[in-house]
């Protein structure tokens, strides 16, 4: 029997991602896991001279912060164990990293993100994904 104790949540803001993270949640108790909400923001803008720079990576910090702070919050009523990343780079990369790394031994995610142009996420990120993890992968759907 696998045993699940690490439960990897990559989200982005959209209403997917709170789907995914509610199914993350509910994984979670039932399997007695500890969640990893994971956020991937863009790389920082390499050419822009200081002051700009440093604004420019405030700003983003700022947005990625504001950005999990309901899922946060969902977890913390969830009342379930969960750590949480803010990283910088390309999602369908940096979860598989971060999967490999932390010996992750389910991701949950969504099968859409913000960028809604229909199946472009799945055809992306939720693809890639899908294709490069060791672990299993649930999508959670709208």
């Amino acid at each position: 029997m696998m045993e699940i104790k690490t439960i990897l949540n990559p989200v982005d803001g959209s209403d997917h991602s709170i789907r995914s993270t509610e199914y993350a949640i509910k994984l979670a108790k039932l399997l007695d896991a500890e969640i990893i909400l994971l956020h991937c923001h863009a790389r920082f803008p390499i050419v822009l001279a200081e002051p700009y720079f440093q604004q420019a990576i405030n700003e983003i910090n700022k947005a990625s912060e504001e950005l999990v702070e309901p899922f946060i919050t969902m977890l913390e009523q969830g009342e379930v164990k969960f750590d949480v990343r803010i990283l910088e780079g390309t999602p369908g990369n940096i979860i598989t990293d971060v999967s490999k790394i932390e010996k992750i031994d389910l991701i949950v995610m969504g099968s859409r993100g913000v960028t809604n142009f229909t199946g472009l996420f799945l055809g992306s990120v939720a693809h890639q994904v899908l294709h490069k993890s060791d672990c299993p992968v649930f999508i959670a759907k709208g």
